[in-house]
């Protein structure tokens, strides 16, 4: 069966609602519709029962407590909270708060808050596949780093870093850790307890939930609130709770849990039959990111000569990206192939494709005839050998 235009490859970037995740949505929008908080009437326990659900099949994917679950607007808002609620302990502006250099935006962005702010921020380097060594953060932490920030897995290239490694070193360090787990959350198995972390963020459209909710595993309440209001969530994030959100949430995640297992090694094998397909037809093209260390559904290739916006622009049957469809960066080179030492021009000639639950053998074929095809044009416009 031929494909159906355009074909989207790029679920890092978002991915479309399972159709069992919006059955399940549809009656707290129209019928079961009361708040939360509305403690006197049939209507307002019904949405708290949906929510106690959601927070609990939410926690089942992460091997967490439920009530250490707080729902938030997403996970830039949970990064925030976790980031800035730390900082708001301290009175005295003093301490140090280490990430990456690879991070997506919403951390970065953030520690240059905490910069302005008064704390001490720095962003670590990382090897060449994405990774930041356990020698490297063992080397920065200081006793009065108060905070380590890192993604489980990377947003652009999906390599996973070593997490339960470096949150020994964090703990022994008596230091907190916050995992940045948007990209890893309903694709790799995360073990908030394994792990050993204080925070991990993450957010419902990244494993086929809604938009406009998200989480904070937060161990303890040792966070300031950045918002203020009727006192939901512990204090910690008030505000109406977002119950269709929330019940999407939680299905979302039963889906993934049940799926995981099966879902993971198809998608990897799509995956690594559109990146054979590619470099073996395309001379200088090279995947960035750890050979095996990475996320199933992650595909970041870089080409030599073309130009990555003609490149991209000709794909026009594919929705794929460049980088990271959260970045600020209009410049369009990617901070996260910079920091791993790639050219600004190889940088700019790259693509990232994130496949997905509904992804098909078809559409991989497809779509790697497609690359070549406008690679081998591109080059040929230009003089560049094909």
């Amino acid at each position: 069966m031929p494909p159906k235009f355009p074909i989207y490859l790029d679920h890092h970037a978002t991915t479309p609602v399972d159709p069992a995740v919006f059955e399940a949505m549809r009656p707290a929008f129209t019928e079961d519709f009361g708040n939360a908080s509305s403690r006197s009437h049939a209507f307002g326990w019904k949405a708290a029962d949906a929510v106690k659900k959601g927070r609990a099949q939410c926690a089942e994917l992460m091997n967490a407590d439920p009530d250490e679950i707080l729902f938030t607007s997403g996970a830039t808002e949970s990064i925030n909270l976790a980031l800035l609620g730390v900082a708001g302990r301290r009175a005295d502006r003093g301490g140090r708060f280490l990430t990456t250099r690879v991070e997506h935006r919403a951390v970065l962005d953030t520690f240059e808050e905490l910069r302005r702010l008064g704390f001490q921020v720095e962003a670590l380097p990382v090897d060449s596949t994405g990774r930041l060594s356990p020698q490297t953060l063992a080397q920065a932490l200081t006793h009065d780093t108060l905070m380590v920030s890192i993604l489980a897995a990377n947003n652009e290239i999906g390599t996973l870093n070593p997490v339960s490694e470096l949150a020994a070193l964090v703990k022994t360090n008596k230091s907190l850790l916050h995992v940045d787990a948007a990209q890893a959350l309903g694709k790799v198995p995360v073990d908030v307890k394994a792990w050993g972390a204080d925070f991990v963020s993450a957010s419902a459209h990244k494993l086929y939930g809604p938009k406009g909710v998200g989480l904070l595993w937060a161990k303890e309440a040792v966070l300031d609130p950045i918002l203020h209001g009727g006192g939901q969530e512990r204090g910690l994030r008030p505000g109406t709770l977002n119950v269709p959100g929330i019940v999407g949430f939680g299905k979302a995640c039963e889906l993934a849990g049940g799926l995981m297992a099966e879902e993971g090694p198809r998608v990897a094998k799509l995956r690594d039959r559109l990146q054979e397909k590619i470099l073996a037809a395309v001379s200088g093209a090279r995947m960035n990111g750890h050979p095996t260390d990475r996320l199933p559904n992650n595909l970041s290739l870089s080409f030599e000569g073309v130009d990555g916006s003609e490149l991209l622009m000709g794909l026009e049957g594919l929705a794929v990206s460049s980088g990271s469809a959260c970045s600020s960066n209009l410049s369009g080179v990617s901070h996260v192939l910079r920091a791993l030492g790639m050219p600004e021009k190889q940088a700019r000639a790259t693509l990232r494709f994130g496949l997905g639950r509904f992804n098909t053998e078809e559409e991989i074929d497809y779509a790697a005839g497609e690359v070549v095809r406008q690679v081998e044009r591109l080059r040929r416009l230009y003089g560049a050998p094909a």
